[in-house]
């Protein structure tokens, strides 16, 4: 027998008519049926995938399952729960958005999940997404080794998600959420706060390193974790629609794409406690970077959940590189 959540026919006197515009989904009842369908439509619509999910079944799965606040792992039996007349409408709409908008659904949402936790984010930030959580899963073992956390760097923080999941990992580090944006510095307020992290993680506005540089005395960090704008000017021109509703200032980073990283190799080491480590981001410009720094030994993790372009390099070694480093921070 099929289980619901309501009754059948939704509340008494309730009238669907199944159609948002010209988007019919007259006869769906269940969740199942509303992820199918919401798939199909993604399909049809040849969306592209990249905030969260890479394929039209998984998003479709995301979409249905937040909008009726449900967890994702979900009991099977539930599947077949019926939708209220409410609840249909406003899955549909949604489908529709995304269908005619192009937005990442985080956006619609204005929620992403990064480290298996909630974020609020806007169009004023990039949607989290880096494989980045994967290694705070792991306490960025085995290269953190034996070294205690006290304080944290988020580098061009942008929503916080990063930091703020650093702090989740550690609860007793402090951890500094730098970024130049006014705007991401309004959002990674919005999950300070709703994180309630008070105190521990604070965002400050800042071109790089400049803020804590100018700082009577500088910081020194066991972890220096950064996904800074990385896109090349080829990759820039090349954007599906969907990234188009992304913050450029987040995502372009020169001809090479490496215009941020070149920096922050350079200074890495003036900012990192003695047996701090480096993490940093380039995505596809991995192999722009290695061709200008062929004899650094990057290491490169691999990724089991997706994902590629992160570097570890520890605190020794950003010193032992720093002169070769700030010889080529200009492309």
């Amino acid at each position: 027998m099929t289980q619901s959540l309501v009754h059948p026919g939704g509340r008494t006197g309730e009238k669907n008519s199944g159609q948002v515009d010209n988007l019919s989904y007259d006869g769906l009842a269940s969740i199942r049926d509303f992820i199918r369908w919401a798939a199909s439509r993604f399909n049809e619509a040849e969306l592209f995938f990249g905030h969260g999910s890479d394929n039209a079944l998984d998003e479709a799965m995301h979409l249905v399952m937040q909008v009726l606040q449900l967890p994702w792992d979900l009991p099977e039996p539930y599947m077949d729960c019926r939708l209220t007349s409410e609840e249909q409408q406003s899955v549909a709409e949604l489908v529709k958005r995304r269908i005619q908008e192009r937005k990442p659904l985080a956006y619609l949402l204005n929620r992403a999940w990064f480290c298996g936790q909630p974020y609020y984010v806007d169009e004023r930030v990039l949607v989290p997404r880096s494989p980045i959580a994967e290694l705070i899963n792991q306490n960025f073992q085995p290269w953190l080794g034996d070294a205690t956390v006290t304080r944290a760097l988020d580098l061009c923080s942008g929503s916080g998600c990063i930091g703020i999941a650093m702090a989740h990992q550690w609860p007793e580090a402090s951890v500094d959420l730098l970024d130049i944006s006014d705007d991401a510095l309004d959002v990674a307020h919005i999950n300070i706060d709703q994180h309630e992290l008070w105190g521990r993680v604070q965002a400050v506005k800042s071109d790089l390193f400049k803020t804590i540089d100018d700082s009577p005395e500088r910081p020194r960090y066991e972890l220096i974790v950064s996904n800074p704008p990385y896109v090349d000017a080829e990759d820039m021109a090349d954007f599906p629609e969907e990234f188009g509703h992304e913050p450029e200032l987040g995502l372009a980073a020169g001809n090479d794409g490496l215009d941020m990283a070149r920096i922050i190799l350079a200074r890495a080491a003036d900012f990192l406690a003695g047996e701090g480590l480096l993490v940093l981001e380039v995505g596809n410009s991995q192999w722009a970077l290695q061709d200008v720094y062929p004899e650094v030994p990057f290491v490169w993790p691999e990724f089991a959940e997706g994902g590629h372009g992160v570097l570890v390099l520890t605190a020794e070694q950003c010193r032992e590189y720093q002169g070769i480093f700030k010889s080529r921070m200009t492309g």
